[in-house]
């Protein structure tokens, strides 16, 4: 049996055993030379946070799937979608540059390619999220990658295919977060990761106890500023 047939095969039966709608989260954490230290600690911290909260619902356990992908001079998948149960929350080390073009188009590609595994298995889906956190700007890579990043950001917004939320920590340059993203970003308030990452677990399992087409108001975000 091929690669490919294995994994058809692995998709079956985990939708098999789990047919609820899902809905696909992307974390996509910045771990450029300029997060070394405190911030990448804290961020490790929050990450941790956010799988305690997301376990003590059993409905957001079944539903929310998690992928986190790190970027600094390369772009890494550290977990690909799980549901939050199986989520091994990645050690983080920081170094390099920050190609955040190409990993949002990393992200975007992820969930175009699980939304298909959705499609052809019958499972409903929720609008994917995907949130950045970053402490810069985009760095060391072709203006090209993140202007092509940016257009297809504003367009999936547009065509409500995503709903991605961009985080600013500390030097972050707010101003380019703002061109390359279609939502408003926000300001992390300091290092508080914990309280922005209790904040997206009580978001997704609101997310999750809707229906696919509910639209929901989101409770705002106190862990920062826009």
């Amino acid at each position: 049996m091929g690669e490919g047939e294995v994994l058809s095969l692995d998709e079956t039966v985990e939708f098999a055993e789990n047919p609820e709608p899902r809905c696909p989260c992307v974390l996509l954490l910045d771990t450029s030379s300029s997060m070394r230290g405190a911030p990448i600690k804290a961020l490790h911290e929050g990450l941790c946070t956010f799988k305690t909260e997301l376990m003590r619902d059993d409905l957001a356990m079944r539903r929310v799937e998690v992928a986190v992908v790190t970027f600094d001079s390369d772009v890494r998948v550290q977990q690909d979608f799980v549901t939050v149960d199986r989520l091994d929350t990645p050690t983080l080390t920081a170094q390099g540059y920050t190609h955040m073009g190409s990993a949002i188009h990393q992200a975007l590609d992820m969930l175009q390619a699980r939304k298909e595994q959705y499609r052809t298995n019958g499972v409903a889906y929720y609008r994917p999220w995907v949130f950045m956190i970053t402490d810069g700007e985009p760095q060391d890579e072709p203006d090209d990658v993140v202007a092509r990043a940016a257009q297809r950001l504003h367009e999936d917004e547009a065509d409500k295919r995503v709903a991605f939320f961009a985080v600013g920590v500390e030097n972050a340059n707010m101003a380019r977060l703002a061109e390359i993203a279609a939502r408003t970003p926000i300001k992390l308030n300091g290092l508080n990761f914990v309280d922005m990452f209790v904040w997206l677990s009580a978001s997704m399992q609101a997310v999750a106890q809707s229906k696919p087409d509910e639209q929901l108001a989101l409770p705002p975000p106190d862990w920062g500023t826009v």
